[in-house]
């Protein structure tokens, strides 16, 4: 077989795609580019990787998918050679690239990266943001070095580097006299309106700290976005629920207070998530050994809001 890299990168943004048209103006390459190298891996490995369906896009056959898979991991174990590669022989350098959990990247990230940069200013950093769901595909499909995600969400297989334990808290409107106490139960919150960040995987979590105490949250309404929810609170709709502290909290400006929930025993710990029995480029390593000093040196305990 013969083939180049960028034809593999080229049927791989494909395949993730579903489009021809859209890997072409992801990679800056023209559609008859994307679709050669198609044609040619295909001619190479005697079998289709795609069925192609005119105004609808491509999809991957049966092989097609599992030949994709293949290729996403080889091109992800390339691209840490070159990263490993350039690291050689001196400092630090090349790029590293990862993904956040989208409600916590706000708070959790600027020290992070505020260290890397007068760590290591070699290393560049590529970030990327989702819900759980998401940032656990961009992982799996070699997008990104490493996730900062809960533990309860890391598949089998993968590597998992705590870094702090999140509990649960209420977000509650001063308007509300429950806003000044100094803790709150799970009970005392069903009596209340609540606003539900309605996430992958997160919609799940928050009722059943409910329901496992037998009891069901009054939802008054839904979002998928944390700063619309805060702007519900705000707004005197009702509460939410977070286990990141919003970024820059300050009691004595904001309209809502950050509430410890007494109750709270199911405390998800977040952390770095990598690709299991795969050692990581040096700049990798390095950039997750400042985390870990990071929460060493007890950076990360204003994330957190406990009783």
């Amino acid at each position: 077989m013969n083939f180049t890299l960028k034809q593999l990168r080229y049927v791989e943004a494909a395949g993730r795609l579903g489009s021809i048209a859209k890997a072409a103006i992801e990679v800056s390459i023209s559609q008859s580019s994307i679709t050669a190298s198609i044609d040619a891996l295909e001619a190479s490995l005697d079998y289709a990787l795609f069925v192609r369906t005119p105004a609808k896009g491509i999809t991957p056959t049966s092989a097609g998918r599992e030949a994709l898979q293949l290729i996403r991991t080889f091109l992800n174990q390339s691209q840490q050679f070159e990263s490993e590669l350039q690291s050689q022989g001196g400092d630090d350098a090349g790029l590293v690239r990862i993904a956040c959990y989208a409600t916590a990247a706000p708070t959790f990230l600027p020290p992070i990266l505020k260290s890397i940069t007068e760590n290591f200013p070699g290393i560049s950093v590529k970030v990327m943001e989702g819900n759980m769901m998401a940032i656990a595909d961009y992982l799996d499909n070699g997008e990104v070095d490493l996730v900062f995600t809960y533990d309860r969400h890391v598949p089998q297989g993968q590597s998992f580097e705590p870094l702090f334990a999140a509990p649960p808290y209420a977000l509650i409107s001063r308007s509300d006299e429950a806003s000044q106490r100094p803790s709150i139960t799970f009970e005392q919150l069903s009596k209340k309106p609540m606003i539900m960040l309605d996430l992958p995987y997160t919609r799940d979590y928050f009722f059943g700290l409910f329901r496992a105490r037998g009891l069901e949250p009054d939802v008054a309404h839904s979002t998928r976005s944390s700063e619309i929810a805060k702007a519900l609170v705000e707004g005197d709709f009702g509460f939410t629920l977070l286990n990141i502290r919003p970024r820059n909290y300050s009691p004595k400006d904001s309209r809502y207070s950050v509430v410890p929930i007494s109750d709270s025993s199911d405390v998800p710990v977040f952390g770095i998530s990598t690709t299991g029995n795969l050692r990581q480029p040096k700049n990798v390593r390095s950039f997750i050994k400042i985390c870990t000093k990071l929460r060493d040196d007890g950076i990360f305990d204003s994330c957190t809001v406990t009783a």
